[in-house]
């Protein structure tokens, strides 16, 4: 007799299963001998199934005989009626003694009822069979069952039943709960797999279709190719455009946007109505360079010597543009921080722009926003409107043809502000490195990256940018050039430049350095070298015409011919004053176009005590006039003592120009303290600084352009707060040589600096 123990198997009385011989050995330790007793247990685990023992394996098995041994490698063991274990014992080498007692079924399940129930849910699976391709190797087997048990046996390890379920039926007494209650496992089985087959199909299918479409479409696009380079001239306006955005190379946003509008344009045909905005929208899509530029390894020493090659001075300006190349080295990043060019007209803010692409060997673009009014310059107007287009920064990218040019946006202090938005809101959106990566222009309406874009911007004051703007950028001041810088300027660049322009040789035109340096001082005046360049060109122009006319070369010009070459009379300069005049002091100021020097004018006269202020003064000037009369007042209280019955009239010529801020402050007071005191200070002496009500003299802004234009209209000796030293290193030397500076921190200091105390 042999034990055979199983687990997920449904063995029920009246049935034959089907049991691998290696398998049965494994489990048994014996061979299988025809006709030899065989009990089948039900274990409670499948990892007990080697070591049997009544806690291990339930109550109630069957018992049955080897029927077959087969040479294919299965058994098959007939099962006759259960039994109850009553008792098992494990022996040495597997063996175990067992007693066992039948049990008696409850006969209450009709036979014929049970045959037709058996040959009805026999024909079901025969029927299921033969949804697989296997089904007909399956006709067999399947008329090999003659009971309900037969299936059980046969499908049980594949119905995903749990093992004490399928002990469940075993257990029952009653003939007819085991059939009712395997009946609803099987068809609920047939069900589920009925279900699986169905979703297989439809999968399957769903597939075949895809992969045939995938086929189709791949034929298509082969014959299609095969067409076009046989016959380029008939290709369509349309596969033209289709070809192009097929090797764009755009973004999966822009490439659904674009193959939906293709689609569109061939159902409609090239008359449709909307058939030539889709096709200009397309051919701008098409156009753009949606591949990345691979990063490029950076020559810093080729960098250097473009920008010193191009520019001549400007070396704060070299040095921080070329530290932001290094980090974009390091970093292996195309782009960096937003840089902000500030300074006055002609001082080299846009060209030095071009100079960086030329330095990074990369393309340049330049897009002015001078008068810029309406968002949609920035950010394009959607396609909703007739005559939409693009914005500027698209359309700079679209011209430029690469991802990541040198991008210029200049004069952006001059956006303005109208109904039709703020340009300067939309371009925090370009500017910012965290969100300019999916930038979306209205009119393409797809996401773009601009992060690989190196902006530059240029502006002549920071102060008229809104602040969210300048917070995105590093500020860059560009303080103008030295008459010495001019000169050199003027001799390598703008001299050849000019006579190229107007077809001249090297030897056509004769200008000394002498006669460069009486221009710039007697017939430019200005921060930067706009003017220089006119007059320049202006030399140029004469000597080709004096050259057409038959004279020999050179054209030489002397100081003498300056005025009736350059048709015009030497600019009237600000410079000091001779005569020396109780109550007039020489001050400095900071325009657009750099440094200036102005005059403080005072006057008093009998009258009833009113302060006058002319000159055309903002709010902040008269509020330092009022607050230097008012130290005055108490520096002179013993000389002023009737001020009441003294008009004091103060005046800041030019008096057409608009002028104001703090600076004026120190020279106010010393005005009016030369007034009072009847004490005239020399002309060639200036000073700047803003004056508190307790006397200090605090710090101001523009301190190099300001010096400058003093040196420039001869003043000697400056007076400057001494808050403002550590701005003396932004100072020529030039500068500094021709000029006594002296830091002050009081006003009684400059005073007494000028004996007026």
């Amino acid at each position: 007799m042999t034990i055979l123990p199983v687990y997920n198997l449904l063995a029920l009385p009246d049935s034959t299963v089907l049991y691998r011989a290696d398998l049965y050995k494994n489990t048994t330790g014996k061979d299988p001998v025809v006709d030899e007793k065989v009990i089948v247990v039900v274990s409670r685990n499948e990892n007990t199934l080697a070591d049997l023992s009544g806690e291990s394996i339930y109550p109630v098995g069957v018992s049955g005989y080897m029927k077959t041994v087969s040479e294919q490698g299965f058994v098959q063991i007939r099962l006759t009626h259960r039994v109850h274990i009553d008792q098992i014992q494990a022996l040495q080498d597997r063996k175990y003694l067992i007693d066992t007692t039948r049990l008696q079924d409850i006969e209450d399940l009709d036979a014929e009822d049970e045959k037709n129930r058996f040959e009805t849910i026999k024909r079901e699976i025969h029927s299921m069979s033969r949804e697989f391709e296997w089904g007909p190797m399956m006709d067999a087997f399947v008329m090999s069952w003659h009971s309900i048990g037969d299936i059980g046996a046969a499908l049980s390890p594949w119905m995903n039943i749990p093992n004490d379920k399928l002990y469940g039926i075993l257990s029952e007494d009653s003939k007819k709960a085991r059939f009712d209650a395997l009946e609803a496992m099987l068809y609920e089985y047939m069900e589920l797999t009925r279900v699986r087959i169905k979703a297989q199909t439809d999968q399957k299918e769903s597939y075949q279709k895809l992969y045939k479409e995938q086929a189709l479409r791949k034929q298509i696009e082969y014959l299609q190719k095969e067409l076009d380079e046989m016959h380029p001239d008939e290709m369509s306006g349309i596969r033209k455009l289709e070809i192009r955005i097929q090797e764009s190379g755009m973004n999966e946003t822009a490439r659904k946007e674009a193959d939906k509008l293709i689609s569109r344009l061939k159902a409609e045909g090239q008359n449709g109505q909307e058939a030539g905005m889709i096709t200009d929208y397309l051919e701008f899509l098409a156009s753009l360079p949606w591949k990345k530029e691979k990063f490029r390894k950076i020559d810093m020493d080729h960098a250097e010597k473009v920008l010193d090659a191009d520019h001549f001075g400007l070396e704060k300006v070299k040095r921080r543009i070329l530290e932001q190349i290094a980090v974009m080295q390091l970093k292996k990043k195309q782009s960096g921080s937003i840089i902000l060019f500030v300074g006055a007209p002609g001082t080299g803010k846009t060209s030095i722009g071009q100079s960086i692409a030329k330095a990074l060997k990369r393309e340049y673009i330049r897009i002015s926003l001078g008068g810029v009014r309406d968002e949609a310059d920035i950010r394009g107007h959607r396609r909703t409107y007739i005559g939409s287009m693009p914005g500027r920064i698209m359309d700079g990218i679209q011209k430029a043809g690469v991802s990541n040019p040198v991008m210029v946006l200049d004069e952006v202090d001059k956006l303005s502000v109208s109904y039709n938005g703020d340009p300067a809101s939309a371009l925090l959106e370009v500017l910012d490195p965290e969100q300019n990566s999916n930038f979306t222009d209205h009119y393409l309406n797809v996401p773009y990256d601009l992060s690989d874009v190196l902006f530059i911007c240029t502006a002549n004051s920071a102060e008229t940018i809104p602040e969210p703007l300048l917070n995105r950028m590093e500020v860059i001041s560009f303080q103008g050039y030295t008459p010495i810088e001019k000169q050199q300027i003027a001799i390598r660049h703008l001299l050849p430049k000019a006579m190229e322009a107007a077809g001249l040789s090297k030897g056509d035109l004769a200008v000394s350095d002498e006669t460069i340096a009486h221009i710039i001082s007697e017939y430019t005046r200005e921060a930067g070298v706009r003017g220089l360049k006119k007059r320049m060109d202006t030399l140029s122009r004469s000597a080709a015409v004096q050259l057409v006319r038959g004279a020999k070369p050179p054209v030489t010009v002397t100081e003498e011919n300056l005025p009736d070459l350059l048709d015009m009379h030497p600019i009237r300069q600000k410079n000091v004053k001779e005569k020396t005049v109780p109550g007039v002091v020489t001050g400095l100021a900071w325009t657009q176009a750099g440094g200036d020097v102005l005059y403080i004018e005072t006057k008093r006269m009998k009258g009833s005590g009113r302060l006058t202020i002319t000159g055309q003064l903002g709010d902040v000037m008269k509020e330092s006039a009022q607050i230097a009369m008012s130290l005055v007042r108490t520096l002179y209280a013993d000389k002023i003592d009737d001020l009441d019955k003294q008009d004091i009239h103060i005046h800041v010529p030019d008096g057409a120009t608009p002028k104001d801020g703090p600076s004026a402050g120190i020279t106010l007071t010393t005005a009016l303290a030369s007034l009072f005191s009847d004490t005239a200070v020399s002309p060639t002496v200036a000073m700047t600084g803003e004056v508190s009500l307790q006397g200090g003299v605090n710090p101001i802004g523009g301190l190099p352009e300001k010096l400058m234009a003093a040196q420039r209209a001869g003043v000697t000796k400056v007076y400057v707060p001494r808050d403002n030293v550590d701005d003396l290193k932004d100072v020529a030397a030039e500068v500094k040589e021709k000029l006594e500076i002296v830091p002050v921190e009081t006003v009684e200091e400059v005073l007494s600096g000028l004996s007026l105390l």
